[in-house]
C-alpha cells in the first residue's frame, strides 16, 4: 500500500488493510507449576539478567520508558479534509495514533484474568465452571476500555510469546496471513489444567462517525481435567467520533459460550449504549442446560465487574422492582468505576454503576489500573509489561518476536521520528518479500500454526503445530 495505513486502522485495534476488587494479584498466582510442552527449554529468563524477585515471583515493570506522545495537535479530520475525493482506504495516518504494541500483544491481553480459568478447572460442578468461563470471556475485553490507540499491524510471520510462571501459563501467537489478516494464538496452563487457542479475523464497517469491528474466528478453551471444551466469539467493538471529538468505545452483540460436553450454554448480551446511555457497558445473560432451562442469571458491566444470581431470586427481584417496591432496591457496587461522558456522539454521563441484587455472587471484578495509566495509553498493569525486553531475553526469543520490532521499540522509548522511519522501512521490506515470492511463484509457509478445522465446531481454524518452546528458530523468516 505504498507505506500507507488504512483509515480504519487509525481508530481501531485491527488491521483493516487485510481486512480491583475481590481478587488480588497474589490470589492469581499459581504454585507448583508443571511443564506441558515437551520442549527442551522453558524459554525466557534462562539467559541473562532478570528483574529482582519477591518470594520467588519475578517482578515486572510498572511503567513505560517514556510517557504517551500528546495527540492534542492531531485529529483524523485534519487529515480527511485534505483528502476529499480520494479513496478512503488510502489515507496516510500518523504514527501518533498508534500505541506501542503489536496486535499480537493485544490479543495476549486475554490472559490478564487467567486466574478465572484456573478457578474454573478447580470447580467440581459444570455450572460453577461455566460461571468462571463466562467471567473470563467478559474479562477478555475489559482492557479495551478507553484504549483508543491503534496497535501496530503485525507483519506476516511476526510472533509473540509470553511466559508467566506467576500466573501459570505460557502463550504463543503468529501472524499467519496478511491478505486477509489473521492472527493465530495458543496458550497452555503450566499445571496442565487448560488449553486456550483460536484465530482472529475482524471485519470492519465504517458508519461515518464510527468504525465497527465485527470479530470473526472461534475462541476455544479446553479444561483438561474435566475433558470439556468451550467455544465462543467476542462481541462487536465500536469506536465513536473517529472524525472529530473524543474517541470512545462500546461493545455490543450476543456472545454464546457452549460447553461441548454437557450441552450447557451461556448467552451473554453486551448492550449497546442506547438513546440515553442507560445501557452503556452493560452485560446481561444467563446459563442454560441442553434443554434450555435457565440455571443461573448473569449481569454487570464489561468495564467493571460481573455478578450472578439464582433465576428465581432474579425474577422475584425484577417483579418487585416493576411494582416499585423500594424495600428491595438493589445497592450500588461502590467498587466499580465510572465511564467519562461525551457530547459529540451522545456519550452520556453514567448515572450509576452496577446495581447489585441482594444475594448475588461476585464472579469477577476488573483490576485497578495504575495511577499513571492515562500517560501510558490507558494500559493496565498487565499490558505495561507485555513489551518489556529484559537483559538477555533477545538470546532466547524467536527473531520474529514483537519485542524486537524497531518501530514499536522506538515509539515506546518516545522517539517518534525513528518509529515512523522504521515502520516505513519494515512495510517496504514486507512488500519486497511479497514481490519476490510472486516472482518465484512461492507460497508463504507459516511456522507454528497450520490451517484446519476446529475440533469442536467444525469451522475453519488455525491450529497450533507445536514445537515452539523447543526453540529451534533456524527456519524463522527475516522480517525486521
Amino acid at each position: 500500500m505504498n507505506g500507507e495505513e488504512e483509515f480504519f486502522d487509525a481508530v481501531t485495534g485491527f488491521d483493516s488493510e487485510n481486512s480491583s476488587g475481590e481478587f488480588s494479584e497474589a490470589d492469581q498466582r499459581v504454585a507448583g507449576v508443571m511443564r506441558v510442552d515437551t520442549g527442551r527449554s522453558n524459554g525466557i529468563g534462562k539467559v541473562g539478567a532478570r528483574p529482582p524477585q519477591e518470594n520467588g515471583i519475578q517482578k515486572h515493570r510498572t511503567s513505560l520508558p517514556a510517557p504517551m506522545f500528546t495527540r492534542s495537535d492531531f485529529s483524523v479530520w485534519s487529515i480527511l479534509k485534505k483528502c476529499i475525493g480520494l479513496e478512503l482506504s488510502k489515507i496516510t495516518m500518523p504514527i501518533v495514533f498508534n500505541e506501542p504494541l503489536s496486535f499480537l500483544q493485544r490479543i495476549t491481553e486475554y490472559m490478564e484474568h487467567v486466574f478465572l480459568i484456573h478457578r474454573a478447572s478447580c470447580q467440581p460442578q459444570a455450572l460453577e465452571r461455566m460461571q468462571c468461563v463466562a467471567a473470563f470471556a467478559v474479562s477478555a475485553v475489559a482492557s479495551q476500555w478507553e484504549r483508543t490507540g491503534k496497535p501496530f499491524n503485525p507483519l506476516l510471520g511476526e510472533t509473540y510469546e509470553l511466559i508467566r510462571e506467576d500466573l501459570g501459563f505460557r502463550f504463543i501467537s503468529e501472524q499467519v496471513s496478511h491478505h486477509p489478516p489473521v492472527s493465530a494464538f495458543y496458550s497452555e496452563g503450566l499445571n496442565q489444567d487448560f488449553l486456550f487457542h483460536g484465530s482472529i479475523y475482524p471485519k470492519l464497517k465504517f458508519w461515518g462517525k464510527s468504525v465497527e469491528a465485527e470479530p470473526r474466528g472461534t475462541i476455544t478453551l479446553e479444561l483438561l481435567k474435566h475433558n470439556e471444551a468451550y467455544t465462543w466469539t467476542n462481541p462487536t467493538c465500536c469506536v465513536h467520533n473517529v472524525i472529530i471529538g473524543k474517541l470512545w468505545i462500546e461493545q455490543y452483540g450476543t456472545v454464546e459460550i457452549v460447553n461441548h460436553r454437557t450441552g450447557d450454554k451461556c448467552v451473554l448480551h453486551f448492550k449497546p449504549c442506547g438513546l440515553f446511555g442507560k445501557e452503556l457497558h452493560k452485560v446481561e445473560g444467563h446459563i442454560q442446560d441442553k434443554n434450555k432451562k435457565k440455571l443461573f442469571m448473569i449481569y454487570g458491566k464489561w468495564t467493571e465487574c460481573l455478578w450472578g444470581i439464582d433465576p428465581a431470586a432474579y425474577e422475584s427481584f425484577k417483579k418487585r422492582e416493576r411494582r416499585g417496591d423500594q424495600l428491595s432496591k438493589a445497592q450500588p457496587d461502590n467498587g466499580s468505576q465510572k465511564a467519562d461522558g461525551d457530547v459529540l456522539d451522545s456519550v452520556p454521563e453514567v448515572q450509576e454503576t452496577v446495581q447489585v441484587i441482594p444475594g448475588s455472587k461476585l464472579l469477577w471484578r476488573v483490576n485497578t489500573r495504575p495511577p499513571n495509566s492515562a500517560q501510558m495509553y490507558n494500559f493496565t498493569s498487565f499490558t505495561v509489561s507485555l513489551n518489556e525486553l529484559q537483559s538477555g531475553m533477545e538470546k532466547t526469543l524467536a527473531p520474529t518476536d514483537c519485542r524486537l520490532r524497531p518501530d514499536i521499540r522506538g515509539m515506546e522509548n518516545g522517539d517518534m521520528d525513528l518509529a515512523s522511519q522504521e515502520k516505513e522501512r519494515l512495510e517496504e521490506k514486507q512488500r519486497e518479500a511479497r514481490r519476490e515470492r510472486a516472482k518465484q511463484e512461492a507460497e508463504w509457509q507459516t511456522r507454528w500454526f497450520h490451517q484446519g478445522s476446529n475440533p469442536y465446531t467444525g469451522t475453519p481454524d488455525w491450529l497450533y503445530t507445536g514445537g515452539y518452546f523447543e526453540r529451534n528458530f533456524s527456519r524463522c523468516p527475516d522480517i525486521y
